[in-house]
């Protein structure tokens, strides 16, 4: 394996080593990412960035919180949670990178006295798949498809489980989008369904979820964003203007 370097992220840095999913330092989203990560730091939350020398550009991140701060419909708590792990570009998967950053975590984990880590994985390809955990000994504890809920525990003691999120579901009527901004692209994306939703006269209720714990109490396991109409989850993940305004108009007929 490539002579490696792995970058502790803070805010005092982060600015320097933004991480790959992360756009451009003068988008929007950017900086609305950056002031909702701020924050984050001061629960325990953890950036690692992995670099290969001679690149100037990360190849990887790792984003980890302790499970009472996880913004996922998660009970997770005295665990650490695992938000994101990305590999790019195609070419760096499948070399043991993504388990290197596993390692960190676990390293993390064992120093705070952790019973272990947890993880939300998607059989889509907007999140990390399972394969990954498997390979580093987790196991799935808890399923609701397309989410596997993936747990290496290092002592006994309760397991991570799902929220119920049909029941969240229940107490929505009309058209609502639940969000947080714990993903960028998220939120670059609300102020134009806002656009979109006003010039259609459209009553869209638009929430943002400010805390873990309103996260973990969210409609959908991933948490980050929810398109609810009359209690039925439509999207539970970004999605584009035009897929938006398509499901708002087969709904609508």
């Amino acid at each position: 394996m490539e002579n490696i370097k792995i970058i502790n992220i803070d805010g005092e840095n982060i600015s320097e080593y933004p991480p790959t999913c992360f756009l451009n330092p003068k988008n929007e989203g950017y900086q609305i990412k950056l002031k909702w990560l701020k924050k984050r730091f001061s629960e325990g939350m953890k950036i690692k960035q992995l670099y290969l020398e001679g690149e100037k550009k990360t190849i990887g991140f790792i984003e980890y919180t302790p499970g009472e701060f996880a913004w996922r419909a998660v009970e997770a708590k005295g665990f650490m949670f695992i938000h994101c792990i990305w590999i790019t570009p195609n070419k760096n998967k499948n070399k043991g990178y993504g388990s290197l950053l596993i390692k960190e975590c676990l390293k993390d984990a064992k120093k705070e006295n952790k019973y272990g880590i947890a993880a939300v994985t998607s059989e889509d390809a907007f999140m990390a798949g399972k394969d990954l955990f498997l390979k580093n000994k987790f196991k799935s504890v808890d399923n609701n498809k397309p989410f596997d809920l993936m747990v290496k525990a290092f002592k006994n003691g309760h397991i991570p489980k799902f929220k119920d999120t049909e029941k969240q579901l229940k107490k929505y009527k009309g058209w609502d989008i639940i969000y947080s901004n714990q993903c960028p692209w998220v939120s670059r994306f609300i102020n134009e369904i806002d656009k979109i939703a006003k010039k259609k006269k459209l009553k869209l209720k638009i929430t943002e979820l400010k805390t873990a714990k309103q996260a973990q109490n969210a409609p959908s396991i991933y948490a980050v964003f929810n398109l609810v109409y009359n209690g039925k989850l439509l999207a539970d993940h970004y999605i584009s203007e035009r897929r938006f305004l398509n499901i708002v108009e087969k709904e609508m007929k």
